[in-house]
């Protein structure tokens, strides 16, 4: 039986009349007669094939041939195939479609307009226009086919964030290659088991990457790998740091020599709409990493969907210093990298990408960013707004923030205290933050906020439109009020194809509970008022004398005393309760782990969650352990703490913080 669920709060944000009036959801509903938003979600998600019909006509998504069928399903909601007998390759829909010689006005306009700005942790800045991204996306295709690359290929992107890696990407995707993003802080044997099982045939790599003012070399990694993969034939090194590095003759070949040198036009792969774009490598507990297959026709139609429904990013206007510049804080190894791309290219709007520390050298360097760059749309992730709490408000306070428009926020619940931070202070009360959850499988969001809708402190506004979310309970029973099981009822453009050569994986993992419902293995609730929440794994979940307790809750409390930065709350077994509590703490900077300290975490515990939930044991490390994207990884702590199996930790940017929580237990 499901618990009853408590953790909302107030209305404290409600939209105006500016943000509603400019919202793409307002034009949306307004042009198909629909009148509130209730009644969007309910007729995107029962005529599945209308509302994809309607967003692929509203974001203007070219096709060489069109489709006969939106979406087929006689095959099962498992695998329905979309745009049937379409073509199109998504490049021609970021970049080219902006260069035809039969363009529109506002084709005219976006292509002198800013695609991509960037600046490196050095201080170094690079902006280029959609006319030079499509100039230079061509010389990167002209250089893979000078290769003998084509479509079908594998390629991997193992390179900091940096302009070249959004070139990249989408000269792999222009030739009809299947891209594989790489984190950026790999190490050898990760990049192995990604590109050995795509059967890669070339990588973008880097000589290195700045850190915190120090070069941290790449190619040696890079090398390593290569070593240990058969069908990789060719590697294009971009020349970032300036290191010396070793390059292999016939093999290596740095980006300045071979792309630069290419024609600037190329001609743009006649892809079909469900051939495949990208395979995404997502790390589970325990087996190697599931590698998430997406067309051209999917992820990057679900992240310019979302990016417009949801952030509300518009095209560049005519007048330039208006233009919308969304940044998320992200590698292009994580998800959200390739969804920020597609997405802003898709609308024509500006991406800002940053390489480096975001707290360098000093804390208010990404408020700077927001000040220099006018960037109007701003990813985060709590963990990161909790490490800047501690430098207090001075750090905001000195810079011109007024270009931004909302914030936006993924990869892990938010703590109360912390959302309400960046809102009511950084945000003067008056921004939205945009929380936005669902995952690489999805393509982006399964709910979200918006600018149309209501906020409450770490709430969802609904549902994504065109997402048939529900929440169960253990029995399959829809609940309200109560933490239960995130399920998906009906088929989406963005879902998966499946798992890269692993089928039955697929199946296994999202399908098996229940017939025809896609269970996500989150922990949600919908509260009295109808808002979402998101409370983490469902596999994270502690259940301790049949009480249900989401490891937010507890880790919300610990993060209110002023000595601890973060926490992370696990179950483990006991005998008569099924579960008992463990915490772990990380303290701020200079405070000392002492049994008094413990105590006193203790007891908050016990005073707002009663004794029976109260923690056996409260430990003290110096971090927690975090995949690129701040996404606190419970499972491999509760792994680590019991002596287990925690599986790959290759997505890890602190692998020895596992150990460290290893040696605690």
């Amino acid at each position: 039986m499901s618990e009853q669920f408590n953790f909302g709060g107030e209305i404290v944000w409600r939209p105006t009349k500016e943000y509603i009036e400019r919202a793409h959801l307002t034009a949306f509903m307004r042009q198909h007669g629909i009148t509130n938003f209730d009644e969007l979600m309910k007729r995107s998600t029962e005529d599945v094939a209308w509302f994809t019909d309607a967003v692929l006509k509203y974001l203007d998504v070219e096709f060489y041939e069109p489709y006969s069928q939106v979406v087929d399903v006689n095959g099962g909601i498992q695998l329905p195939k979309w745009c049937v007998g379409g073509k199109m390759n998504i490049v021609h829909n970021c970049v080219d479609k902006y260069q035809s010689s039969v363009i529109s006005d506002q084709s005219s306009v976006i292509s002198d307009q800013l695609s991509v700005i960037w600046e490196g942790e050095e201080g170094t800045s690079r902006s280029l226009t959609y006319k030079e991204l499509y100039e230079q996306v061509n010389q990167a295709a002209n250089a893979l086919r000078a290769l003998g690359l084509g479509k079908g290929d594998a390629v991997g992107l193992f390179m900091p964030m940096t302009p070249e890696i959004v070139i990249a990407l989408l000269a792999i995707a222009k030739i009809g290659g299947i891209i594989l993003p790489l984190f950026s802080g790999y190490g050898a044997g990760a990049i192995v088991s990604r590109m050995t099982d795509a059967d890669a045939k070339a990588l973008f790599a880097a000589d290195g990457a700045f850190r915190r003012g120090k070069p941290v070399e790449m190619k040696s990694v890079a090398d390593e790998a290569a070593a240990h993969i058969p069908t990789l034939k060719h590697m294009i090194v971009l020349k970032r740091t300036g290191q010396e590095i070793k390059m292999k003759e016939g093999r290596d070949h740095w980006w300045h020599e071979l792309v630069e040198s290419q024609p600037r036009e190329a001609e743009t792969e006649r892809t079909s709409a469900e051939d495949a774009l990208m395979v995404i490598y997502t790390s589970g507990t325990t087996g190697k990493p599931k590698g998430a297959l997406h067309t051209h026709c999917g992820f990057p139609v679900k992240a310019a969907q979302d990016m417009a429904f949801g952030m509300d990013v518009h095209s560049v206007p005519q007048t330039s210093s208006l233009r919308d510049v969304i940044y998320w804080m992200t590698d292009m190894g994580w998800m959200m990298g390739p969804w920020l791309v597609f997405g802003a290219l898709m609308l024509g709007a500006t991406l800002f990408i940053y390489d480096g520390a975001p707290d360098f050298p000093a804390p208010d360097r990404l408020w700077s960013l927001v000040e220099r760059h006018k960037i109007t749309q701003l990813g985060v992730s709590p963990t990161l707004i909790r490490s800047l709490i501690p430098h207090g408000d001075g750090q905001f306070e000195k810079h011109d923030l007024t270009s931004l428009k909302c914030f936006a926020s993924t990869g892990e619940p938010w703590n109360p205290e912390p959302w309400k931070w960046l809102f009511e202070k950084v945000g003067g009360g008056t921004r939205p933050i945009v929380n936005y959850s669902g995952g690489t499988e999805i393509s982006g969001g399964i709910v979200m906020g918006n600018p149309i809708l209501p906020l409450k402190p770490c709430a969802f506004s609904a549902p994504c439109p065109g997402i048939a979310a529900d929440v169960l309970d253990e029995n399959g029973n829809p609940i309200r009020d109560a933490v239960g099981e995130l399920v998906i009822k009906a088929p989406w453009i963005g879902m998966t194809r499946g798992f890269w050569k692993d089928t039955r994986r697929y199946f296994d993992t999202y399908w098996s509970r229940w017939p025809n419902l896609w269970v996500h293995g989150d922990f949600a609730a919908i509260d009295a008022d109808g808002l979402w929440y998101i409370l983490g794994r469902s596999d994270d979940t502690i259940k301790i004398a049949g009480k249900r307790l989401g490891p937010a809750e507890v880790e919300s409390i610990l993060v209110r005393h002023p000595a601890v930065v973060e926490s992370a709350a696990i179950g483990i077994p006991h005998e008569i309760k099924g579960s008992e509590l463990i915490v772990f703490a990380v303290l701020k900077k200079g405070i000392q782990a002492t049994d008094a300290l413990r105590k006193e975490l203790h007891d908050l515990v016990v005073e707002e969650m009663g004794k029976p939930l109260a923690p056996k044991s409260i430990l003290f490390v110096s971090d927690l352990p975090k995949t690129r994207n701040a996404k606190v990884m419970r499972r491999m702590i509760r792994a680590a703490y019991l002596g287990q199996d925690y599986g790959d930790i290759s997505s890890l940017v602190n692998p020895e913080a596992v150990e460290e929580v290893k040696r605690a237990g």
